[in-house]
């Protein structure tokens, strides 16, 4: 059974559009806790677009499930979250240009800066995800770093139209699962997943946590945060 892990970003969003103190996503993550969320999950962009200082440390003080910061492996971020210590780091490629994180890390690129990266996290007592396409070459030299996890990202499945071509993005899924399981690492998923094309990517064999921010928060604008989480939470179990 998937865990669920509650991304909360775009409360930030509409807060920082008007540069004032509401929506504040500690309250979010508070309803999300109460309607069945196993994490939640912000991401300290560079930018600070969404996620501000202030949001992670407090976040920290008031999150009684497991807090996942998503940050890319840029020395300032890196230092907070040691000074912080999230319960579960997830490491991030990051473009400020993008509107939405658009891949995977390419650690064949970078595989030296990542590796020091997930040391340092693991020394201040971090468990380190890596988020990497369903790419064999990406998930072998990923399993090679010293993470505890993977994150698959499903943007192309998610993207994918309903039929064959969703098929064939979901078996490549399922085929980097099972060869992340294998190397012993954790398998979690993510990016672009809604309440309409979930329940296959939760039902991979071995999923241990999906992470889900965008849909949630929508759906939430309708129904309220709590339900909404509930909702996803029924899907995926």
């Amino acid at each position: 059974m998937a865990e669920l892990g509650v991304n909360i970003d775009h409360v930030a969003t509409v807060r920082q559009a008007r540069r004032t103190n509401e929506p504040d996503p500690v309250w979010a993550a508070a309803m999300a806790e109460l309607g069945g969320a196993d994490a939640i999950t912000i991401h300290l962009r560079e930018d600070r677009r969404h996620i501000q200082d202030r949001d992670v440390r407090v976040l920290r003080e008031t999150v009684t499930v497991k807090l996942n910061l998503e940050l890319a492996a840029g020395d300032e971020v890196v230092d907070i979250a040691c000074q912080v210590r999230p319960d579960q780091a997830t490491l991030v490629p990051e473009n400020r240009a993008e509107v939405t994180t658009e891949g995977g890390l390419d650690v064949l690129a970078q595989r030296d800066r990542l590796r020091g990266v997930v040391d340092r996290l693991r020394q201040a007592g971090i468990f380190v995800s890596l988020f990497l396409d369903p790419d064999p070459a990406q998930i072998a030299a990923g399993c090679e770093l010293g993470a505890e996890a993977i994150e698959l990202h499903t943007g192309q499945y998610a993207l994918a139209r309903p039929g064959p071509a969703r098929h064939q993005e979901l078996l490549k899924l399922a085929n980097a699962g099972r060869a992340i399981v294998q190397q012993g690492l954790a398998l979690h998923a993510g990016h672009g997943l809604t309440y309409r094309n979930v329940q296959p990517v939760a039902q991979i064999a071995h999923m241990h946590e999906l992470n889900i921010g965008h849909s949630i928060v929508a759906r939430a604008l309708m129904v309220g945060m709590e339900r909404a989480v509930r909702e996803m939470k029924t899907l995926i179990t």
